[in-house]
Protein backbone atom coordinates (compact mmCIF):
# COMPACT_ATOMS: atom_id res chain seq x y z
CA UNK A 1 0.00 0.00 0.00
CA UNK A 2 1.17 3.96 -0.79
CA UNK A 3 2.58 5.80 1.73
CA UNK A 4 0.74 8.88 2.44
CA UNK A 5 1.81 12.62 2.99
CA UNK A 6 -0.39 15.28 4.79
CA UNK A 7 0.89 18.80 3.09
CA UNK A 8 -0.46 22.74 3.67
CA UNK A 9 0.56 25.69 2.17
CA UNK A 10 -1.31 28.49 2.96
CA UNK A 11 0.37 31.42 0.45
CA UNK A 12 1.68 31.29 -2.93
CA UNK A 13 5.30 31.14 -1.55
CA UNK A 14 4.87 28.12 0.90
CA UNK A 15 3.15 26.28 -2.32
CA UNK A 16 6.27 26.79 -4.62
CA UNK A 17 8.64 25.48 -1.79
CA UNK A 18 6.48 22.78 -0.83
CA UNK A 19 6.41 21.66 -4.56
CA UNK A 20 9.91 21.90 -4.36
CA UNK A 21 9.98 19.19 -1.21
CA UNK A 22 7.06 16.51 -2.84
CA UNK A 23 9.70 16.92 -6.25
CA UNK A 24 12.68 15.30 -4.46
CA UNK A 25 10.48 13.12 -2.42
CA UNK A 26 8.99 11.63 -5.11
CA UNK A 27 12.60 10.40 -6.35
CA UNK A 28 12.76 8.64 -2.80
CA UNK A 29 9.12 7.51 -2.83
CA UNK A 30 7.68 7.24 -6.35
CA UNK A 31 4.48 5.98 -5.30
CA UNK A 32 3.75 8.72 -2.51
CA UNK A 33 -0.03 9.90 -2.15
CA UNK A 34 -0.34 13.36 -1.28
CA UNK A 35 -3.09 15.14 -0.56
CA UNK A 36 -3.79 18.12 1.39
CA UNK A 37 -4.01 22.13 0.86
CA UNK A 38 -1.52 24.09 -1.35
CA UNK A 39 -1.78 25.78 -5.03
CA UNK A 40 -0.55 25.10 -8.93
CA UNK A 41 2.50 23.93 -7.86
CA UNK A 42 1.72 21.40 -5.26
CA UNK A 43 -1.04 20.21 -7.21
CA UNK A 44 0.74 19.88 -10.51
CA UNK A 45 3.31 17.71 -8.41
CA UNK A 46 0.77 15.54 -7.81
CA UNK A 47 -1.24 16.40 -4.65
CA UNK A 48 -5.17 16.06 -4.45
CA UNK A 49 -5.86 18.95 -2.82
CA UNK A 50 -9.21 19.99 -0.28
CA UNK A 51 -8.74 23.67 -0.93
CA UNK A 52 -6.31 25.96 -2.70
CA UNK A 53 -4.27 28.86 -1.44
CA UNK A 54 -6.34 31.14 -3.15
CA UNK A 55 -9.14 30.79 -1.22
CA UNK A 56 -7.72 30.84 2.32
CA UNK A 57 -4.90 33.34 2.03
CA UNK A 58 -6.34 36.59 4.13
CA UNK A 59 -3.93 38.81 5.74
CA UNK A 60 -4.34 40.98 8.70
CA UNK A 61 -5.99 40.24 11.87
CA UNK A 62 -9.14 42.06 11.23
CA UNK A 63 -9.04 40.36 7.64
CA UNK A 64 -9.14 36.56 9.46
CA UNK A 65 -11.72 37.63 11.51
CA UNK A 66 -13.96 38.25 8.86
CA UNK A 67 -13.24 35.03 7.20
CA UNK A 68 -13.32 33.10 10.89
CA UNK A 69 -16.46 30.85 10.17
CA UNK A 70 -14.87 29.93 6.60
CA UNK A 71 -11.46 29.23 7.82
CA UNK A 72 -13.24 27.12 11.16
CA UNK A 73 -14.86 25.59 8.35
CA UNK A 74 -11.50 24.72 6.39
CA UNK A 75 -10.06 23.49 9.40
CA UNK A 76 -12.68 20.84 10.39
CA UNK A 77 -12.70 19.58 6.67
CA UNK A 78 -9.07 19.36 6.27
CA UNK A 79 -9.36 17.36 9.98
CA UNK A 80 -11.56 14.67 8.94
CA UNK A 81 -9.74 14.02 5.72
CA UNK A 82 -6.81 13.67 7.79
CA UNK A 83 -9.39 11.00 10.24
CA UNK A 84 -10.44 9.47 6.94
CA UNK A 85 -7.11 9.54 5.19
CA UNK A 86 -4.72 8.77 8.31
CA UNK A 87 -1.43 9.92 6.63
CA UNK A 88 2.13 8.38 7.77
CA UNK A 89 3.43 11.95 7.87
CA UNK A 90 2.63 15.71 7.54
CA UNK A 91 4.48 18.14 5.64
CA UNK A 92 3.59 22.23 7.38
CA UNK A 93 4.71 25.21 5.52
CA UNK A 94 4.82 28.42 7.40
CA UNK A 95 0.91 29.76 7.73
CA UNK A 96 1.52 29.28 11.17
CA UNK A 97 -2.59 30.39 12.82
CA UNK A 98 -3.87 27.35 10.38
CA UNK A 99 -0.72 24.99 10.37
CA UNK A 100 -0.28 25.35 14.58
CA UNK A 101 -3.12 24.28 15.01
CA UNK A 102 -3.39 21.29 13.09
CA UNK A 103 0.33 20.26 14.25
CA UNK A 104 -0.90 19.92 17.90
CA UNK A 105 -4.29 17.47 15.99
CA UNK A 106 -1.93 15.62 13.93
CA UNK A 107 -0.09 14.53 16.80
CA UNK A 108 -3.19 13.43 18.95
CA UNK A 109 -3.54 11.51 15.66
CA UNK A 110 -0.31 10.04 16.37
CA UNK A 111 1.11 11.46 12.46
CA UNK A 112 4.70 12.62 12.81
CA UNK A 113 4.86 16.89 11.73
CA UNK A 114 7.94 18.00 10.14
CA UNK A 115 7.60 21.32 9.56
CA UNK A 116 9.55 23.65 7.29
CA UNK A 117 9.65 27.26 7.80
CA UNK A 118 9.11 27.69 11.43
CA UNK A 119 6.69 30.62 12.48
CA UNK A 120 8.83 33.89 13.41
CA UNK A 121 7.84 33.55 17.23
CA UNK A 122 11.65 35.22 17.33
CA UNK A 123 9.65 38.47 16.06
CA UNK A 124 6.20 37.97 17.84
CA UNK A 125 3.83 35.96 19.20
CA UNK A 126 6.94 34.00 21.53
CA UNK A 127 3.87 32.36 23.24
CA UNK A 128 3.37 30.03 20.39
CA UNK A 129 7.05 28.09 21.20
CA UNK A 130 5.35 26.50 23.73
CA UNK A 131 2.77 24.79 21.24
CA UNK A 132 5.75 24.00 18.52
CA UNK A 133 7.72 21.93 21.24
CA UNK A 134 5.09 20.31 22.29
CA UNK A 135 3.56 19.25 18.68
CA UNK A 136 6.24 19.66 16.10
CA UNK A 137 8.64 16.41 15.76
CA UNK A 138 10.71 17.97 13.27
CA UNK A 139 11.66 21.70 12.71
CA UNK A 140 13.69 22.66 9.59
CA UNK A 141 14.01 26.52 9.46
CA UNK A 142 15.62 28.78 6.77
CA UNK A 143 17.47 31.35 8.75
CA UNK A 144 20.92 30.59 10.75
CA UNK A 145 19.83 32.13 13.58
CA UNK A 146 16.88 30.32 13.84
CA UNK A 147 18.81 27.32 15.20
CA UNK A 148 20.17 29.04 18.42
CA UNK A 149 16.68 30.72 19.60
CA UNK A 150 14.65 27.62 18.86
CA UNK A 151 17.31 25.93 20.97
CA UNK A 152 17.37 28.15 23.98
CA UNK A 153 13.78 27.39 23.83
CA UNK A 154 13.91 23.47 24.29
CA UNK A 155 13.55 23.06 20.65
CA UNK A 156 16.34 21.24 18.19
CA UNK A 157 15.87 22.88 14.58
CA UNK A 158 17.69 21.61 11.32
CA UNK A 159 19.29 24.65 9.71
CA UNK A 160 18.46 23.35 5.95
CA UNK A 161 18.93 26.75 3.87
CA UNK A 162 16.67 28.93 2.47
CA UNK A 163 14.77 28.11 -0.56
CA UNK A 164 14.99 31.47 -2.25
CA UNK A 165 18.58 30.28 -3.32
CA UNK A 166 17.11 27.38 -4.79
CA UNK A 167 14.92 29.04 -6.88
CA UNK A 168 16.93 31.12 -8.24
CA UNK A 169 19.71 28.89 -9.10
CA UNK A 170 17.55 27.49 -11.62
CA UNK A 171 16.66 31.18 -13.17
CA UNK A 172 17.87 32.12 -16.31
CA UNK A 173 17.17 35.69 -17.61
CA UNK A 174 18.18 37.56 -20.27
CA UNK A 175 20.97 39.95 -19.75
CA UNK A 176 20.33 44.08 -19.54
CA UNK A 177 21.78 44.64 -22.30
CA UNK A 178 19.06 42.61 -24.54
CA UNK A 179 16.45 43.61 -22.48
CA UNK A 180 17.26 47.50 -23.00
CA UNK A 181 17.43 46.41 -26.40
CA UNK A 182 14.10 44.39 -26.98
CA UNK A 183 12.62 48.14 -25.66
CA UNK A 184 14.50 50.33 -27.51
CA UNK A 185 15.86 51.72 -24.65
CA UNK A 186 19.66 53.45 -24.33
CA UNK A 187 22.56 51.68 -22.05
CA UNK A 188 22.38 54.56 -19.82
CA UNK A 189 18.75 53.65 -19.17
CA UNK A 190 17.78 53.49 -15.24
CA UNK A 191 14.83 51.72 -13.72
CA UNK A 192 12.87 52.15 -10.67
CA UNK A 193 11.42 48.68 -9.77
CA UNK A 194 7.87 48.68 -8.34
CA UNK A 195 7.11 45.15 -6.16
CA UNK A 196 3.62 46.26 -4.63
CA UNK A 197 2.85 42.43 -3.18
CA UNK A 198 1.05 39.72 -4.21
CA UNK A 199 -2.23 40.26 -2.09
CA UNK A 200 -5.33 42.53 -3.48
CA UNK A 201 -5.28 43.82 0.03
CA UNK A 202 -1.46 44.99 -0.01
CA UNK A 203 -1.95 46.44 -3.60
CA UNK A 204 -4.96 48.75 -2.65
CA UNK A 205 -2.91 50.40 0.88
CA UNK A 206 0.62 50.34 -1.04
CA UNK A 207 0.56 50.98 -5.32
CA UNK A 208 -1.14 54.12 -4.84
CA UNK A 209 1.42 55.48 -2.98
CA UNK A 210 4.48 54.11 -5.35
CA UNK A 211 2.67 55.43 -8.18
CA UNK A 212 2.61 58.79 -7.27
CA UNK A 213 6.31 58.71 -5.87
CA UNK A 214 6.74 57.46 -9.31
CA UNK A 215 5.33 60.69 -10.85
CA UNK A 216 7.10 62.96 -8.95
CA UNK A 217 10.55 61.08 -9.52
CA UNK A 218 10.04 61.40 -13.37
CA UNK A 219 9.89 65.09 -13.69
CA UNK A 220 13.61 65.06 -11.74
CA UNK A 221 15.26 62.33 -13.22
CA UNK A 222 15.44 59.89 -16.63
CA UNK A 223 13.67 56.95 -15.29
CA UNK A 224 11.83 54.06 -16.64
CA UNK A 225 9.36 52.06 -14.12
CA UNK A 226 8.94 47.85 -14.55
CA UNK A 227 6.48 46.54 -12.47
CA UNK A 228 6.37 42.84 -11.37
CA UNK A 229 3.27 41.38 -11.63
CA UNK A 230 1.92 38.56 -9.53
CA UNK A 231 0.47 35.47 -10.38
CA UNK A 232 -2.05 35.65 -7.45
CA UNK A 233 -3.21 38.73 -9.12
CA UNK A 234 -4.96 39.41 -12.29
CA UNK A 235 -3.95 42.58 -14.76
CA UNK A 236 -7.13 44.00 -14.44
CA UNK A 237 -6.48 44.63 -10.67
CA UNK A 238 -3.12 46.76 -11.75
CA UNK A 239 -5.30 48.05 -13.98
CA UNK A 240 -7.36 50.59 -11.79
CA UNK A 241 -4.69 51.96 -10.26
CA UNK A 242 -2.56 52.86 -13.66
CA UNK A 243 -5.64 54.10 -15.46
CA UNK A 244 -5.36 57.15 -12.70
CA UNK A 245 -1.24 57.54 -13.13
CA UNK A 246 0.26 59.51 -15.47
CA UNK A 247 3.29 56.80 -15.59
CA UNK A 248 3.01 53.27 -17.90
CA UNK A 249 5.44 50.69 -16.38
CA UNK A 250 6.81 47.89 -18.50
CA UNK A 251 5.00 44.92 -16.94
CA UNK A 252 7.18 41.74 -15.99
CA UNK A 253 8.10 39.53 -13.61
CA UNK A 254 9.29 39.68 -10.12
CA UNK A 255 12.20 38.62 -10.86
CA UNK A 256 13.20 40.78 -14.12
CA UNK A 257 12.10 44.07 -11.61
CA UNK A 258 15.06 42.85 -9.70
CA UNK A 259 17.19 41.47 -12.07
CA UNK A 260 16.85 44.98 -14.09
CA UNK A 261 16.22 47.81 -11.62
CA UNK A 262 18.53 50.51 -9.94
CA UNK A 263 16.13 50.59 -7.24
CA UNK A 264 12.71 49.50 -5.69
CA UNK A 265 9.95 50.31 -4.30
CA UNK A 266 9.72 46.72 -2.12
CA UNK A 267 6.34 45.94 -0.03
CA UNK A 268 7.34 43.53 2.60
CA UNK A 269 7.47 39.86 3.15
CA UNK A 270 9.58 37.87 1.05
CA UNK A 271 10.31 39.85 -1.65
CA UNK A 272 12.99 42.11 0.22
CA UNK A 273 14.67 38.87 0.60
CA UNK A 274 14.74 37.90 -2.61
CA UNK A 275 15.59 41.55 -3.60
CA UNK A 276 18.87 41.04 -1.46
CA UNK A 277 19.90 37.79 -2.89
CA UNK A 278 20.14 39.89 -6.36
CA UNK A 279 21.72 43.13 -3.92
CA UNK A 280 19.12 45.68 -5.29
CA UNK A 281 18.70 48.73 -3.31
CA UNK A 282 15.32 49.02 -2.16
CA UNK A 283 13.09 51.10 0.06
CA UNK A 284 10.65 48.75 1.95
CA UNK A 285 6.62 49.86 2.45
CA UNK A 286 4.13 47.98 4.27
CA UNK A 287 0.61 49.77 5.26
CA UNK A 288 -2.10 47.93 6.78
CA UNK A 289 -5.45 48.92 7.87
CA UNK A 290 -5.10 50.80 11.50
CA UNK A 291 -6.42 48.23 13.76
CA UNK A 292 -3.82 45.29 12.51
CA UNK A 293 -0.98 47.77 12.57
CA UNK A 294 -2.26 48.85 16.29
CA UNK A 295 -2.71 44.97 17.35
CA UNK A 296 0.82 44.38 15.41
CA UNK A 297 2.67 47.14 17.05
CA UNK A 298 2.25 46.03 20.73
CA UNK A 299 2.43 42.20 19.51
CA UNK A 300 6.31 42.63 17.98
CA UNK A 301 9.46 43.04 19.45
CA UNK A 302 11.95 43.90 17.26
CA UNK A 303 12.97 47.33 15.86
CA UNK A 304 12.30 46.60 12.30
CA UNK A 305 10.37 44.42 9.74
CA UNK A 306 12.26 43.75 6.72
CA UNK A 307 13.84 40.27 6.01
CA UNK A 308 16.84 42.04 4.64
CA UNK A 309 17.09 43.92 7.20
CA UNK A 310 17.29 41.19 9.89
CA UNK A 311 19.44 39.11 7.76
CA UNK A 312 21.80 41.75 7.22
CA UNK A 313 22.20 43.11 10.09
CA UNK A 314 20.89 40.94 12.65
CA UNK A 315 17.86 40.03 14.57
CA UNK A 316 18.14 42.77 17.22
CA UNK A 317 19.00 46.19 17.14
CA UNK A 318 17.85 49.13 15.17
CA UNK A 319 20.48 49.28 12.09
CA UNK A 320 18.88 49.15 9.00
CA UNK A 321 21.03 48.31 5.56
CA UNK A 322 17.55 49.87 3.42
CA UNK A 323 15.07 52.56 4.79
CA UNK A 324 11.84 51.18 5.84
CA UNK A 325 8.50 53.17 5.59
CA UNK A 326 5.70 51.85 7.43
CA UNK A 327 2.11 52.98 7.96
CA UNK A 328 1.88 56.82 8.43
CA UNK A 329 5.32 57.25 6.96
CA UNK A 330 4.49 55.38 4.17
CA UNK A 331 3.73 57.99 1.56
CA UNK A 332 4.61 59.35 -1.92
CA UNK A 333 6.90 62.13 -0.53
CA UNK A 334 8.66 60.19 1.44
CA UNK A 335 9.42 57.89 -0.77
CA UNK A 336 10.70 60.01 -3.69
CA UNK A 337 12.71 61.39 -0.70
CA UNK A 338 14.74 57.90 -0.35
CA UNK A 339 14.80 57.39 -3.95
CA UNK A 340 16.28 60.68 -4.65
CA UNK A 341 18.91 59.81 -1.95
CA UNK A 342 19.91 56.27 -3.90
CA UNK A 343 19.18 58.24 -7.25
CA UNK A 344 22.04 61.29 -6.90
CA UNK A 345 24.34 59.28 -4.38
CA UNK A 346 26.17 56.32 -6.69
CA UNK A 347 28.51 55.65 -3.77
CA UNK A 348 25.73 55.14 -1.42
CA UNK A 349 23.57 53.02 -3.50
CA UNK A 350 26.92 50.55 -4.61
CA UNK A 351 27.40 50.16 -0.80
CA UNK A 352 23.74 49.41 -0.18
CA UNK A 353 23.72 46.59 -2.83
CA UNK A 354 27.41 45.30 -1.71
CA UNK A 355 26.15 45.25 1.46
CA UNK A 356 22.87 43.24 0.72
CA UNK A 357 25.82 40.61 -1.79
CA UNK A 358 27.44 39.64 1.29
CA UNK A 359 24.57 39.47 3.47
CA UNK A 360 23.02 36.60 0.75
CA UNK A 361 25.77 34.13 2.13
CA UNK A 362 23.97 33.62 5.71
CA UNK A 363 20.94 32.14 3.66
CA UNK A 364 23.55 28.80 3.19
CA UNK A 365 24.08 27.14 0.30
CA UNK A 366 22.60 23.72 0.86
CA UNK A 367 19.40 22.02 -1.29
CA UNK A 368 16.61 22.40 1.19
CA UNK A 369 14.17 20.45 -1.10
CA UNK A 370 16.14 17.83 -0.13
CA UNK A 371 16.96 18.13 3.05
CA UNK A 372 13.19 18.36 3.90
CA UNK A 373 12.65 15.60 1.50
CA UNK A 374 14.82 13.00 3.37
CA UNK A 375 14.06 14.38 6.94
CA UNK A 376 10.04 13.54 5.50
CA UNK A 377 11.11 9.90 3.99
CA UNK A 378 12.55 8.95 7.27
CA UNK A 379 9.40 8.81 8.78
CA UNK A 380 8.47 6.39 5.74
CA UNK A 381 10.23 3.47 5.82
Amino acid sequence: MAKKLFVLAGEASGDLHGAGVLKSLKQIEPSLDVFGVGGKHIQAVGARLLYSVEQINFMGFVEIAKHYRFLRRVLETVKAAIRCEKPDVALLIDYPGMNLLLAEFLKAQGVPVVYYIAPQVWAWKEGRVKKMRESITKLCVVFEFEVEYFKQHGIEAKFVGHPILEELADLSLPPKSRFLNQHHLPVTQRFIGLLPGSRKQELERIFPEMLVASAMLAQRFELKFLLGIAPTIPESFYNQFLSRSPITPIRVNAYETMQYSDLAFVTSGTATLESLCFGLPMIVCYKTSPLNYLIGKRLVKIQKIALANIIANGLYGTEKTVPELLQGDLTAANLAKHATMFLQDDAYRNEVSEKLRRAKEKLGSLNPSEEVARAIAGYLS
